[in-house]
């Protein structure tokens, strides 16, 4: 947490046990988990659930605020010229959890944004953690990091021994093993 707040640039001051004047007005925020609530099961994915929650924000932000007559909007505006900027880009990304999960499938591959990445054979049936960083992909058994993927726009992405490993249940002379195996991957590249 002292790391936290040296990166980004502020000093932890904490409340008073039991003097609520030093607390401010931030658990007032929780009556709007209430509001989303409301909304169970009428949205379909995390799209529509990000919309809703816009919606939401939108309302809330441009209402007159009981306690100071002014919308939450115009306060911001004016507080936005007395805020810090930022820590550089990196600071930032590393402090965000851009962790995913993924079921290996019988092919040995797993799906992140509409495309396929491989993994080793015997992950098959597991279910891995992906982590993304700049233009990498991390993928994780538990806390073991498995392999690592440069993100592409290719459909199908096979690291050669994953392929070789997943075939080799079924050639089993490594020559032939061996040539089947590149000219399959060398059809993936042309053809995707």
């Amino acid at each position: 947490m002292k790391a936290f707040a040296k990166d980004f640039g502020f000093k932890i001051k904490l409340c008073k046990p039991r003097h609520s004047y030093t607390k401010g007005k931030v658990e007032s925020a929780n009556k709007f988990i209430s509001w989303i609530l409301a909304y169970d099961k009428d949205f379909e994915d995390e799209k529509e659930l990000n919309e809703i929650i816009q919606r939401i924000n939108k309302k809330v932000n441009t209402r007159i605020n009981q306690s100071t007559n002014v919308p939450p909007l115009l306060l911001f505006q004016k507080e936005k010229e007395y805020l810090s900027p930022l820590p550089n880009k990196n600071i930032v990304e590393s402090y965000l959890d851009h962790t995913h999960k993924a079921k290996v499938q019988k092919d040995s591959l797993i799906y992140y944004k509409g495309n396929k990445y491989s993994v080793p054979p015997e992950y098959i049936g597991k279910t891995m953690k992906i982590k993304t960083n700049e233009n990498y992909l991390y993928v994780y058994y538990n806390t073991e990091l498995i392999t690592v993927h440069k993100i592409t726009d290719k459909k199908i992405n096979y690291i050669s021994d994953h392929y070789t490993t997943l075939m080799s249940k079924h050639i089993k002379d490594s020559k032939e093993l061996n040539e089947m195996c590149s000219n399959n991957l060398k059809k993936l590249d042309n053809f995707l």
